[in-house]
């Protein structure tokens, strides 16, 4: 990166790692050191929480109201109905009206602790959902007005598409006309809000240059774009991802204590990197942990896991989560906050592969055998070596500790 960027977000996006691409660097700039400006990124409603893969999105909002500038948090309750094919081998499921709604209140649980929407400052964040100018369209008028200006030649062009039929896989029309929509969302946002920058991963570059494109046509107006590249962990894994699926940010979905372990288990060559993105710490901080060696950066693994969970679930619930992890790896105890699976009189009696699907340690009876044929399975830390046991009511007078190799528990009690 050559630029030397004047305004204090682009320094911090260049900085820190989240930059991948922009429209116009200068131009950016320039806007972003004349006054506070706006900038949104938009989250289709898809899930009832977004998952890690979303947080890089959610610290470059809060980057960007902590430099002074207003963030907008666009919900896709208008483009969730229609999907965005975007990179996906297949077309995505359709949810009906009342899903969305679910999904978008679990999403939006998770923003507040990021962004602050509440206060009296010029630059309040804004929760916005693009079905309040979507619902309404009136097609021919869309068709007529807006339609025109898109060049389907051009929009064949655009990587996320060409993949798709490269690979001889239908895109349907309902799909292709999700750009058109997202481009209109920039367009409104920016004839409403003022919004000036569109953000999000790499993926969605074309998505962002067609409403750039639509608002210059339209409006005539200077907006940007600006990306982040798509993250995979060093051993080429995608970023929120773990063995046992998805990590979610809400915590009824994933609690704090699992939330707070997949941090603590970040790769050695990971750990500098994720510092400088999912923490607020000093740079030259991040670089100093992230080049800790040996039992050292171990050290560094629990401040990220800490300063993780610290912004979204808070001081306390990070606290809880270092303790329990203590507990549970240094003493062999067992910790407070470890996932917890209760069971009822009617589960009695069950099996031992039974509790660790249930228990959420293996996905399948398959997988549990083999995690016991392989040694790693341990019934409170006693090595578990018969895959035909079975646990009745009586051995659960007291909780029993499950583990899954030395990194993943889970506790079962009756109840």
């Amino acid at each position: 990166m050559t630029y030397h960027p004047k305004s204090d977000f682009i320094a911090t996006m260049i900085e820190r790692g989240f930059l991948a691409d922009c429209t116009d660097y200068q131009g950016l700039d320039e806007a972003l050191i004349s006054g506070c400006q706006s900038a949104y990124i938009g989250f289709d409603a898809t899930a009832q929480s977004l998952h890690v893969g979303s947080l890089i999105q959610i610290m470059m909002l809060r980057w960007f109201q902590k430099t002074g500038h207003k963030p907008i948090t666009l919900m896709g309750g208008g483009t969730t109905k229609v999907g965005d094919p975007s990179f996906r081998s297949d077309e995505r499921p359709l949810l009906g009206p009342e899903q969305i709604d679910a999904n978008i209140a679990g999403i939006k649980k998770v923003f507040s602790a990021y962004i602050d929407y509440d206060t009296d400052a010029e630059n309040a964040a804004l929760m916005l959902n693009n079905e309040e100018w979507l619902d309404g369209l009136n097609y021919l008028d869309f068709l007529r007005d807006i339609g025109r200006h898109f060049s389907v030649n051009r929009m064949l062009s655009f990587e996320s598409v060409k993949s798709r039929l490269d690979r001889e896989q239908s895109l349907s029309f309902l799909e292709f006309n999700y750009m058109i929509l997202q481009a209109y969302d920039f367009l409104e946002l920016n004839r409403r809000y003022g919004c000036v920058l569109q953000m999000g991963g790499s993926d969605q570059w074309g998505n962002i240059v067609n409403g750039i494109d639509l608002t210059r046509r339209v409006l005539d107006h200077e907006i940007y774009g600006l990306t982040s590249p798509l993250l995979t962990t060093s051993d080429g894994k995608k970023m929120g991802k773990s063995q046992d699926g998805a990590v979610w940010l809400n915590p009824e979905m994933r609690s704090p204590y699992e939330f707070w372990q997949f941090w603590r288990n970040t790769t050695d060559a990971d750990v500098g990197r994720f510092l400088k993105l999912y923490t607020e710490l000093p740079v030259d901080e991040c670089d100093r942990m992230g080049a800790l060696q040996g039992s050292e950066i171990n050290e560094a693994k629990i401040r990220l896991a800490n300063e993780v969970t610290t912004l979204l679930h808070g001081t306390e619930a990070a606290a809880n989560a270092e303790a329990t992890a203590r507990e549970v790896f240094e003493k062999g105890g067992v910790g407070d906050d470890l996932p917890t699976l209760t069971l009822s009189a009617e589960d009695m009696p069950i099996s031992i592969v039974q509790l660790i699907v249930k228990s959420g340690l293996a996905k399948s009876g398959k997988e549990a055998k083999r995690l016991i044929a392989e040694n790693g399975a341990k019934l409170d830390d006693a090595p578990l070596t018969d895959a035909g046991l079975v646990i009745d009511a009586g051995a659960l007078s007291s909780p029993l500790k499950l583990s899954a190799g030395k990194k993943r528990h889970a506790l079962v009690q009756m109840g």
